[in-house]
């Protein structure tokens, strides 16, 4: 095995070690061996993040900057991240095995959302507001919040963390962005883009170690404006709980257990490319996963049997060769927690139509492939319906009408995404209308932009990403109130 790759964290404009000199290891998932280390931090690294993030946030050398100087960081950083595009994505895909073809597509993206909110940046406008007195100017005025905690999840490391990194740098608050620990490396790469950017020292710092280790002396920091959070539903409420304490503004991006409803109009061939992109790209490793299919009963056998036929003969690989069809899943935790369901589906009485089980990697290597998996019979009882697995299991359901598509489709704690097939625009447009989630999709699916809001409904999260709605939550409104009278009244002498 070749020597290990040591990364360091970016605190404060320098390079670091972990200050108890503590490491992780970085597994790739395909072939299990360990590619590369990063720092353990703990809560003396949190500390100095936060201090470093403070004394940038005051600093004129970002406060004092202009809009417009800001809006040109971040054109730079989108320019040298496209420059680089094809090299983060092998490192992403080397850190939680994504296929190469995956994490290339999300990179030559990425730089749209900075050049999105760079120019955003100097159309961050007050108003005037009339208030019934006429010597009296009442003014609004927005300003950035403060230091933000990024947190980001490790399916999606870099995409996730231009959703937050992008917004607040425009509306200029300064950023702690803390990675998954199982995808700390190409966080580590962007923080030395974003210093060849140009950006004032400690605008942004990247700090990395275990979630329960960083996270607490992070959120629970009092100096702290805001939390903007990407993870499972329990990270959420852990740090929904902390963040209460001080009372800081909180945006959660959480879990989802999506319902792909199929109409008896749709058209078939579309709704069944539209599902296997939906449940099994990136492995089903994806908060928007359709991992519930609704399916009319006059055309369900016709839907499953063309599933089952796309997912058959796939060509399981190394996620960096672009011919590779299904990825190994990213960590051991997540491998047996996807088969536990699978287990737990089986158990209860669902029936498996294809796959259930974990596959052997190439030439027999021990490896974490779980085969594309779908079950039928599933009832809204079940686990496979209720709660996300986060991997590769699709769980179809039947309806008789509109109707009932509607209530199963909402009947869940979670309110992210849907997706419609259907020809008929009047039955369109009435279902969108009462799904409750934050993302519909009519005849498409899992297609995000950064000038469209992404957000979820119920235990789905708090607040919006992307769009002018994600400029608004890094940013503070202030009123001030001018008189032009010539007097102020004695408030003791009012008749």
């Amino acid at each position: 095995m070749s020597a290990l790759r040591d990364y360091r964290m970016m605190i404060g404009g320098s390079w670091c070690e972990a200050a108890s000199g503590a490491w992780m290891e970085s597994e790739f998932p395909y072939s299990r061996q360990p590619w590369c280390r990063v720092p353990r931090g703990g809560e003396a690294d949190a500390r100095a993040a936060v201090d470093a993030a403070v004394a940038a946030f005051d600093d004129p050398a970002w406060a004092g900057l202009q809009p417009m100087a800001r809006a040109k960081l971040l054109f730079r950083l989108a320019d040298l991240i496209e420059a680089r595009a094809d090299e983060l994505a092998e490192i992403e895909s080397r850190d939680n095995g994504k296929r190469i073809v995956e994490t290339r597509g999300q990179l030559r993206r990425i730089p749209d959302w900075f050049r999105y909110f760079a120019g955003l940046a100097d159309k961050i406008e007050g108003g005037v507001v009339p208030n019934g007195n006429a010597d009296v100017l009442n003014l609004t005025v927005h300003e950035p919040l403060g230091v933000v905690v990024a947190i980001t999840p490790w399916n999606s490391p870099l995409l996730l963390a231009a959703w937050k990194l992008a917004p607040a740098l425009a509306a200029g608050c300064t950023v702690i962005l803390k990675p998954s620990e199982y995808t700390s490396a190409s966080s580590l790469e962007l923080a030395a883009l974003i210093e060849e950017a140009g950006f004032p020292l400690g605008v942004v710092n990247v700090v990395t170690g275990l979630g329960g280790e960083l996270g607490p002396a992070l959120v629970g920091d009092p100096r702290i404006a805001k939390v903007s959070f990407t993870g499972g539903d329990a990270g959420g409420r852990a740090v929904y709980r902390l963040a209460a304490e001080h009372f800081h503004d909180v945006s959660l991006e959480l879990g989802g257990k999506s319902p792909n409803i199929v109409f008896d109009d749709a058209e078939i061939a579309n709704a069944v490319n539209g599902i296997t992109g939906g449940i099994f790209a990136a492995t089903g490793q994806t908060c928007i996963a359709g991992s519930r299919l609704l399916v009319h009963r006059s055309i369900h056998d016709e839907v499953v049997d063309r599933l089952v036929a796309a997912c058959t003969g796939l060509r399981f690989g190394d996620p960096l060769d672009p011919e590779t069809q299904v990825a190994p899943v990213a960590t051991q935790p997540q491998f047996d927690k996807i088969l536990g369901h699978i287990d737990d589906a089986k158990a209860a009485g669902a029936t498996c139509v294809l796959g259930g089980e974990a596959v052997a990697g190439p030439e027999g290597s021990d490896t974490l492939f779980i085969a594309p998996t779908i079950f039928t019979g599933v009832t809204g009882d079940l686990r496979l319906a209720r709660e996300e697995v986060f991997g590769p299991v699709l769980a179809v359901m039947a309806f008789d009408d509109d109707e009932e598509a509607i209530a199963i489709a909402n009947d869940t704690d979670y309110g992210l995404a849907a997706g419609v097939w259907t020809m008929n625009m009047r039955r369109a447009v009435r279902v969108t209308r009462r799904l409750k989630a934050g993302t519909v999709w009519v005849n498409t699916y899992r297609q995000v932009s950064h000038a469209s809001p992404f957000g979820g409904y119920k235990q789905s999260g708090l607040g919006r990403e992307n769009g002018m709605e994600a400029m608004a939550a890094f940013l503070q409104t202030k009123c001030i109130w001018f008189n032009a009278g010539d007097a102020v009244p004695n408030t003791f002498d009012l008749r």
